[in-house]
This record gives structure tokens, sequence and C-alpha cells, in this order.
């Protein structure tokens, strides 16, 4: 659990730019928090909990704060519960027209079909910050599929997804604010050529927390990404799609594959992107916000003045 969990650094970050728009009450997202959250009966709950167990862990935050009655930012529980199901994502990104590698869903070795084409990538349907996504995820053999699978399984105790491999460039793009104000921050592009030779083209667990150390940081993103402008026309119409068929509020990331002809396609999407505050830090969203000339407190500020406007509240003075 704990590559979804935010340290303290990020909670204080956190807690120091909400600090301008008045006082700030920590509330830990744990078995106590409806009562907390009754008994406190704040103005505004910022969420960025990512919950402790279960495929619906997401939802937890946000489902309490409808059952109370107060306001939050982000996505409402119902969004947050279909975008940490990978195959509910893409169902609901293929229903509104939008480009997505082809997949299977499989709760066992034996339930694997070779309907797609190698390589394919093998992922945790229910799991986020690329848990259960190593170098070993990257299969050009339906047997190491199996394998991984298995692997995937054992591990989660839950299905295994599997899917179409996109072999083209892979960017990820920010998304701030709603209809009306929403916008695309400057877009991200990793570049996989900063991976260690013979290194598979994924940002997976080796990518996040074995070669990008403190001592050593691993220069994968490209902010403003490089892009002809059409492609970068492409890569944002899409993202906004993304944000907006899956109903997501406030702020998300979306992560996007282009196929071997160019065309970018939605991988995933995230409605609680994380935000490490540290500028030499990895951290897409943080990145992409000081591109666009915010500060990471301007960005945390934007995303609860966005939050307060839904529900028609006055936050600063």
């Amino acid at each position: 659990m704990y590559a979804e969990w935010d340290d303290e650094e990020t909670i204080a970050a956190i807690e120091r730019a909400l600090s301008a728009a008045g006082e700030v009450v920590r509330l830990e997202a744990n078995a106590d928090f409806p009562f907390q959250l009754r008994d406190t009966q704040p103005d505004i709950v910022f969420n960025f909990a990512e919950g402790i167990g279960g495929a619906s862990r997401e939802s937890f935050v946000p489902a309490f704060c409808e059952f109370w009655g107060i306001p939050y930012t982000g996505s409402d529980p119902l969004t947050l519960g279909i975008c940490l199901d990978k195959a509910r994502t893409k169902e609901t990104l293929s229903h509104h027209g939008i480009p997505t590698p082809e997949f299977q869903v499989v709760e066992c070795p034996d339930d694997v079909q070779r309907t797609l084409p190698l390589p394919v990538i093998v992922k945790p349907l229910h799991e986020g910050s690329s848990k259960g996504i190593t170098q070993r995820s990257f299969c050009t053999t339906w047997r190491e599929a199996r394998d991984e699978v298995a692997r995937v399984v054992e591990r989660y105790r839950e299905p295994a997804i599997i899917e179409e491999f996109l072999d083209g460039r892979e960017f990820t793009v920010a998304v701030l604010g709603n209809d009306g104000d929403g916008r695309t921050l400057p877009i991200v592009e990793l570049d996989y050529s900063t991976l260690p030779g013979g290194a598979q083209p994924l940002y997976g667990f080796e990518a996040k927390w074995v070669w990008d150390r403190p001592q050593k940081p691993l220069d994968i993103f490209q902010c403003p990404a490089r892009c002809e402008p059409e492609l970068q026309r492409r890569i944002e119409e899409i993202a906004m799609a993304a944000f907006r068929s899956l109903r997501c509020r406030d702020w998300g990331r979306i992560d996007v594959r282009c196929d071997r002809t160019g065309t970018p396609h939605i991988i995933e999407v995230n409605p609680i992107p994380g935000v490490i505050p540290d500028p030499a830090a990895n951290s897409c969203y943080p990145k992409a916000a000081r591109a666009a000339g915010f500060s990471f407190d301007d960005v945390i500020l934007k995303v609860l003045a966005a939050a307060a406007a839904r529900y028609d509240l006055r936050v600063f003075d």
C-alpha cells in the first residue's frame, strides 16, 4: 500500500497551501473518519486519500462526505470507483468512442485467450501508482503472460488485465478545473531512453522505486513535451474527452500512449493525481503546473477554488 500513500512532507505542503484559505484540520482516512468528519463539520474537505483496502477504497472519503452533506474536492465516489477498475474505465472510454488499447480480464492463467497481438502488458485490475507493474509485466509470449497472470492473482488477490502494448510515444496530461474553465496543463512526455540498457519501455516499479534515486534521479519526464502542434492538439483533446466522459471533477491526470501510426490512446485515468512538492522529485502533476507558471500552492488552491465554485462556496475573503 505504501506506493499509494503520501508522505508527511507532501501532507504538510498541502496543509500549508490550504492555510491561505482558512483554518485547516487534518482528518485521517481510517475507520474513525466518518465520525471525525461528522463531529468536525468542515466547510469543505480537500480529498487526497487513496483508501486502505478493496476495489472501491478511493470512494470511501467522498462517500461519507456526501452522507454527511459536506462539500469536497475532486471526483465523486462513482467516478473514483470506476477509475480504479482499469477494465470499467476502458469500457466507458470505448462507449464514448475514445481510443484505448484492446484488453481482456482474467481471474486465472487458464482464462487467458490468445486474442491480442503480442507483446502484451499484464497488470492488476484494481491497483494504482504502478503497483504490480514491473519489467516482467511486458510479455512477448503467451507463456510469459500466463505466468505473469498467476503472479498478479496470487500477489494481489484480484483479477489481472491483459492489455495490448502500444509501441509509440507516451505522455501524461494534467487537467485542472471543470467545464467552462477546465484546461490541460503542459504535456509531460516519458523519455524511456533514460532507462537502463535493455529495459522495457514501462514506467513501473523499477523506474519509480529502483532506478530513480535521490542521489541519482532518473530524468525520465520531459515537460513541456516536444510535440508537433497537431499531435499536441490530439493529445489534449483526447485527455479532456476522457476526463469528461468519466465525469472527473476539479483535477486529474490522464496517461496517453500512441500506437505505431501515432494515434493517441488513453491508458489510464487518475482522478487523484500524486503531488509531491519537491521540484527535484519525479511528480508529473506539479511538473506540469510549474511549466504553466503555477507554484505548488497555486495548484492546491486552484483545485480548492474549482470545487468551491461547484458548491457556490466562498473560500477566499
